[in-house]
């Protein structure tokens, strides 16, 4: 299971808000269908026990599946990769030239490069931005602990 997810056991019940049952038990089912958003749903015999919960497994079972390093690099690369793709495909499909003017500069261009490059050159400008206010941040971390140890 990944971090930031919660299971109730078998003996514990459901954190809930005052006032309010869990997954609106106590609610007709028309109500309890828009008010369920992503809480996990219980069976009706009661909240202590998780429609989706199944038995431990036993000792010699499989362990449990942890998220690593590794694996999340890995699907990171397979999301930048379906992008790719879908940027290429939208680059050969907008091939038409536009006149594209800057700073006295004039030229034509494809229309998939030109907003290729203009998406780009945002990117590079809001990383620019962030990376100039991370060294401010660390910056002032370095001298308030400088300050401290005098």
């Amino acid at each position: 299971m990944s971090e930031g997810q919660y299971t109730p056991g078998p003996d514990r019940a459901p954190e809930t808000e005052t006032g309010r049952t869990p997954s609106g038990l106590g609610q007709p089912a028309a109500d309890r269908a828009t008010t369920q958003g992503t809480a996990p749903s219980y069976p009706a015999g009661g909240p202590a026990t998780p429609a989706t919960a199944t038995a431990p497994a036993p000792a010699g079972g499989a362990p449990e599946r942890k998220v690593t390093r590794a694996g999340v690099i890995w699907a990171a690369v397979v999301a930048a990769l379906v992008l790719l793709i879908l940027l290429i495909i939208f680059i050969l499909q907008n091939q038409e030239l536009v006149l594209v003017k800057f700073l006295g500069f004039e030229g034509s261009v494809p229309l998939g490069m030109a907003l290729f490059i203009a998406a780009v050159t945002g990117g590079v400008l809001v990383a620019a931005a962030g990376g100039a206010r991370i060294l401010q941040l660390r910056r002032s971390t370095h001298r308030s602990r400088t300050a401290v140890r005098r």
